[in-house]
């Protein structure tokens, strides 16, 4: 008897394979879709080719040895896991641009300050608010890496301001603070170019 047809495989390890290998299959369509939204159409091409060549093998898996409620519940299982897993690696990553829009009504002169020497570039435009009232709107793109702190920076100069972030497809130049180590992945994955 082949050991792929042993009790203990199907019922045991299948599963668990089964788990595992939906785990990575998921993560890598989470990461595609995000890489697609960015523009890496390279990099989003082979995380699709491995992604269905994952899912391929694990449903001819479920189709040959395991078609019980056990083994359906371990893919279940493995896609719920892998949602989860894939964006916190998306998360972890943190590549690409971000906008952060701060609109406060208090005067910007320190802040704008503080960004600049931190080497942070921010547009500013006066307008404004739902009430009449004069307010001030800072624009800054930073690299998403950086968003937190920035947004910490925002906190303690202007509390009460009103802060919200979007994710950036691509840039073409501005002033951004210098890197922190070599996480970027065009270092990883150099045909992963942003497309137009």
């Amino acid at each position: 008897m082949d050991y792929f047809d042993t009790v203990w495989f199907v019922w045991g390890a299948l599963p668990v394979l089964i788990f595992l290998a939906r785990i990575v299959d998921v993560s890598l369509g989470t990461m595609r879709i995000i890489f697609v939204m960015r523009g890496l159409k390279g990099l989003a091409a082979v995380l699709g080719f491995l992604e269905i060549f994952l899912w391929i093998v694990i449903i001819s898996q479920i189709m040959t040895r395991g078609s019980s409620l056990w083994h359906y519940a371990a893919y279940a299982a493995g896609f719920a896991a892998g949602n989860v897993v894939g964006m916190a690696l998306e998360e972890r990553l943190a590549f690409g641009m971000q906008t952060v829009r701060i609109i406060t009504t208090q005067p910007v002169a320190s802040l704008l300050e503080t960004l600049r020497n931190g080497n942070y570039g921010a547009t500013l435009i006066p307008a404004y608010g739902s009430s009449e009232e004069r307010v001030t709107i800072l624009f800054s793109t930073v690299r998403r890496q950086h968003t937190p702190e920035l947004i910490r920076t925002i906190q303690q100069t202007h509390p009460r301001a009103f802060v919200s972030v979007e994710d950036v497809r691509s840039v073409q130049s501005g002033v951004f603070p210098l890197r922190r180590g070599n996480r970027s992945l065009k270092r990883i994955f150099p045909f992963g170019r942003k497309g137009k």
